[in-house]
């Protein structure tokens, strides 16, 4: 398959929010990333698909910027469900609060003041000590959208340590990266990738030297170590990306699927 059907309209509750919700600013648009719609409803089917989301789950979206994969969620989680979101840009937030938060109650949002050198270089906390704000066991799923790819592999491992910190027994979690294996490695070195991880540091490789975090690359083989480290079990296959070139592939991202152990 080169990429997966998506039947998330045919999965909706009667939660269904309204065809003419509002939509953030162009600017808070292009804070997450093109085609800002399409790529939210995609990901909505992948929870759905993949991670077995219920319309009655408890879902938390780390880096949830402008409300992408919250507004889709808003059709189809219901009164019973639960969605949490947290993100450095406090002008993101905002809008989320009141456009989605003020009319799903259900919804709720947090600003949180991690230092970052491309989107918050004022930031009072390091992502390497950053708590989540929620307690143990809180969230059936656990979902990270192109947040791991602007991420150094010691605060990767934190987060993912978090993650199976307030992710409930059985939970599951989806998280994706650009992933260093012999095939993605063999793509860019034939010049057929359209992300170039060309520089090589410590455990990662990134396509900029001056600004690390525009996009880092984490070799799969340390990633899948980090899951275990942390009681994780990777569900396989692993769906890969094409941002190496690939002809087959699920999105244009790798996304990894995992569950924390029932008990």
């Amino acid at each position: 398959m080169k990429r997966l059907i998506h039947r998330i309209s045919s999965k909706r509750t009667s939660n269904e929010g309204s065809q003419d919700q509002a939509l953030p600013p162009k600017s808070l648009q292009r804070f997450v990333g093109g085609a800002y719609e399409a790529v939210g409803a995609e990901y909505v089917g992948f929870l759905v698909e993949l991670c077995g989301l219920r319309p009655s789950d408890a879902v938390l979206d780390v880096g949830c910027g402008s409300g992408r994969m919250a507004l889709p969620l808003t059709g189809y989680l219901s009164g019973e469900g639960r969605y949490a979101g947290f993100d450095i840009s406090s002008k993101a937030v905002a809008w989320c609060r009141e456009n989605i938060s003020a009319s799903h109650a259900n919804f709720d949002f947090e600003v949180v003041d991690i230092y970052n050198s491309l989107y918050n270089p004022k930031g009072r906390f390091q992502s390497l000590d950053f708590r989540f704000p929620y307690s143990d066991g809180s969230f059936d799923v656990v979902f990270l959208a192109s947040v791991f790819t602007h991420m150094f592999p010691p605060d990767v491992e934190h987060y993912l340590d978090e993650i199976a910190r307030v992710l409930k027994p059985g939970g599951r979690c989806l998280c994706t990266y650009f992933l260093l294996n012999a095939e993605s490695l063999a793509l860019m070195a034939a010049g057929k990738a359209h992300c170039n991880f060309q520089h090589e540091r410590d455990g990662y490789r990134t396509i900029s030297a001056r600004r690390q975090e525009d996009a880092i690359a984490l070799y799969e083989d340390s990633v899948r170590g980090l899951y275990t480290k942390y009681g994780l079990n990777v569900q396989e296959p692993l769906r890969y990306g094409s941002w190496c070139g690939r002809k087959e592939y699920l999105s244009g991202q790798d996304v990894v699927i995992a569950v924390k152990p029932a008990g």
